[in-house]
């Protein structure tokens, strides 16, 4: 999604050349400018000149856009004051990427995937929204309104200026992300990130726990592995099944429809390395440069997997819409529902879908998408509360409804996500017709004869039965950057 413009080979090599850099040059950071050897400021200065640096190299000038944007938002922070600092940091930084995506779009190459600098500018637009709202939680508003995970991410001093450019534009994240709240990348700076997720049987003496750095040259390896076999699958599979055929009037007429389902599954498939390979890499990216760390699994291994925006294997073997979605750019939709689903009070759905076509670009398929997107997570809504109970009395049907619903997810992303891909509406509109809007109609039937309850008399019930209650409110990996939140003094 964020992604699209990496596409031709001379812009996939300039990426990976810069990238490759930012991981060299974050193993040194790691080892020479170490908390323990430097100072906070000399890090923020580092990591905020090498991000522009490769800013620069990337998109020449246009990278100055970086600096506005953010230079914008920062003076509304300071002269604005928290009260609602918040909605115009939002609407400026939304409103400016706009423009932007709207002058590359219209004005210059609509259609042509170049190297497209309002990448960047997309997640830089996260980071900015996501302080903005964490500052007005931790100074505007009183501690008895805020949700767990608010107070968790709540920030409680206005950052300086080399802070918030730190933030927005280090050369870890400033290619390809991923967002990250703001206290998290301070206690990374600041070296404080390890000390309250450190594992308690790591070992005592005299009582106190040993602050040892775990390493995370076994994650890095193994992340660059995932990066290598998803590029090689790209190169090699993609061309070969272009999503474009399922638009070719030839491919309509001669191909039964049961071939033509299963082509845009696997056309759908090999779009989606492309997507792992730049993901993973920047993750990896953060992780040899000491930030994603996470705490410790069962067996005492470290975790890297605090700002990790994709689980591979969830994707591939999603059982139903709201799963695909919780694992894939896991978070952009954190952002999504921190800044929109959990504050909006009407059909937050329908406004978290708009926002996030909205921040996405310009092209009309990207509405098409998420309206689409709409239908198909409520209608999946609808088929969990209403036919999935039927189908938990025995593993036998438990493991038919998985499958079942493994496969008609599958065929529903696809089906949704083909705008997106296609970008144009007379393309999109044509393959939609193609298959006779069969899925949109099925969507709605299921709407209409299988409604569910609203959120807020869910949740009354939620809160009326003592066995609901014991259960987390969600799951633990899409909380886990607040559960364990550290707080530096």
């Amino acid at each position: 999604m964020l992604f699209s413009s990496i596409l031709s080979p001379f812009i996939l090599v300039n990426f990976v050349v810069c990238q490759l850099f930012a991981l060299l040059t974050a193993l040194w950071f790691r080892l020479y400018l170490h908390p323990s050897k430097t100072s906070t400021f000399v890090r923020h200065v580092v990591a905020t000149l090498l991000g522009f640096y490769l800013a620069l190299f990337c998109f020449g000038w246009y990278a100055l856009h970086f600096l506005v944007q953010s230079g914008l938002t920062y003076s509304i922070m300071i002269f604005a004051g928290v009260e609602h600092m918040h909605k115009y940091c939002f609407v400026v930084a939304l409103g400016y990427l706009t423009f932007c995506q709207i002058t590359r779009v219209y004005v210059f190459d609509y259609g042509m995937y170049s190297a497209d600098f309002t990448g960047p500018m997309m997640v830089i637009t996260q980071k900015i929204t996501s302080l903005a709202f964490e500052i007005h939680d931790g100074m505007a508003r009183k501690e008895e309104l805020l949700t767990s995970s608010q107070k968790c991410l709540a920030v409680r001093r206005m950052p300086s200026l080399l802070e918030y450019l730190s933030y927005n534009c280090n050369f870890m994240g400033i290619l390809a992300g991923p967002t990250c709240s703001y206290n998290d990348y301070i206690a990374f700076i600041e070296g404080t990130a390890y000390r309250l997720k450190h594992l308690e049987s790591n070992g005592k003496e005299n009582g106190k726990c040993k602050q040892l750095d775990p390493s995370p040259k076994v994650d890095v390896i193994h992340k660059l592995c995932t990066c290598a076999v998803s590029l090689l699958v790209y190169l090699s599979v993609f061309r070969t099944c272009p999503v474009e055929r399922s638009i070719e009037d030839g491919f309509i007429a001669t191909t039964p429809f049961h071939l033509q389902v299963a082509y845009l599954y696997l056309s759908m498939l090999a779009t989606r390395p492309k997507y792992y390979f730049v993901w993973t890499l920047a993750d990896a990216i953060n992780n040899a440069a000491g930030f994603g760390f996470n705490g410790y699994n069962k067996d005492g291994t470290p975790r890297w997997d605090l700002i990790s925006n994709l689980r591979i294997l969830d994707i591939e073997f999603a059982t139903s819409f709201k799963m695909f979605l919780d694992n894939w750019n896991i978070q952009t939709a954190l952002w999504l529902k921190r800044v929109c689903y959990e504050r909006c009070p009407y059909n937050p759905t329908a406004a978290t879908f708009l926002l996030s076509a909205i921040w996405h670009g310009v092209y009309p398929g990207y509405y098409l998408t998420f309206f689409t997107g709409i239908l198909m997570t409520m209608a999946a809504r609808a088929i969990r509360h209403n036919v999935r109970p039927h189908f938990l009395g025995s593993a036998a049907l438990e493991l038919l409804y998985d499958v079942v619903t493994w496969a008609g997810t599958q065929i529903a992303i696809c089906y949704t996500v083909v705008p997106f891909v296609l970008l144009a509406v007379g393309p999109s509109l044509k393959f939609y017709r193609s298959w006779y809007f069969c899925i949109h109609i099925v969507c709605v039937l299921l709407m209409v004869f299988l409604p569910v309850k609203p959120r807020h008399l869910r949740a009354k019930e939620v809160s009326s039965d003592p066995a609901a209650l014991q259960a987390p409110s969600s799951p633990p990996d899409t909380e886990s950057n607040c559960s364990q939140k550290r707080k530096a003094s």
